[in-house]
């Protein structure tokens, strides 16, 4: 059982989600709410990911993450080392990856509120922040988790972008997946098999948690 691999997968979905929940809520609204030209084609860009190949994902992220692109150089300058093949470019491609996971289901959340109440509560003087914490994340509440949990689950088993944009350091971009890639290759199963039943319990549990959480809230 590699540990060192699963420590870095869950620490890779922790930052994921830490940055996709801000991002998500603001975009989210922002779609459900928003009435403006080209917003079709912003919601096609931001379920690509969904549709394209990973190996076709992680290819141009490799390309623009890079030592010889713009955004790559600029990063290198800044804190002294590339964006590819380290944590922080695994950060940022495990983002851009699950943004259609985190937004969809929040923007669907905001969609789902009942425009009468909004309305009702800026005549009454509420600000947006007001409005935003008592009354948006309150009914979108059950969205943000579903956008949440899916971000952490299919982070913890991607494998394709995480390959390319990583390779397979320990310690450093070799997840959970990618490790039971390597023990497959080596022909030890048995490591294989654990570790692949390991990640299916927790992606279960966490899937099923959400679930209870989102029942029971229902329920009230």
């Amino acid at each position: 059982m590699d540990w060192t691999a699963l420590r870095l997968s869950l620490t890779l979905g922790l930052w994921t989600i830490a940055i996709l929940l801000p991002l998500g809520i603001v975009v989210g609204q922002w779609l459900a709410w928003g009435r403006f030209r080209g917003k079709a084609l912003a919601e096609a860009m931001l379920a690509l990911p969904l549709v394209l190949p990973p190996t076709v994902l992680g290819y141009y992220l490799l390309v623009t993450l890079g030592a010889h692109s713009p955004l790559g150089q600029v990063f290198e300058s800044l804190f002294g080392q590339g964006l590819v093949f380290s944590f922080s470019g695994l950060v940022v491609a495990s983002v851009l990856v699950n943004l259609p996971f985190a937004i969809q289901p929040m923007q669907r959340a905001f969609e789902a509120i009942p425009s009468e109440v909004r309305e009702a509560a800026a005549c009454c003087g509420m600000s947006r922040w007001r409005m935003l914490i008592h009354i948006d994340l309150p009914l979108a509440w059950p969205g943000i988790l579903t956008a949440m949990v899916l971000s952490f689950t299919h982070t913890l088993g991607e494998f394709g972008v995480v390959l390319m944009v990583g390779g397979s350091i320990p310690g450093e971009t070799k997840t959970i997946a990618v490790a039971i890639y390597d023990r497959v290759q080596a022909f030890d199963d048995g490591a294989a098999g654990t570790m692949a039943a390991l990640l299916l319990a927790l992606s279960f549990a966490t899937i099923g948690i959400s679930y209870a959480l989102t029942n029971r809230r229902q329920g009230r």
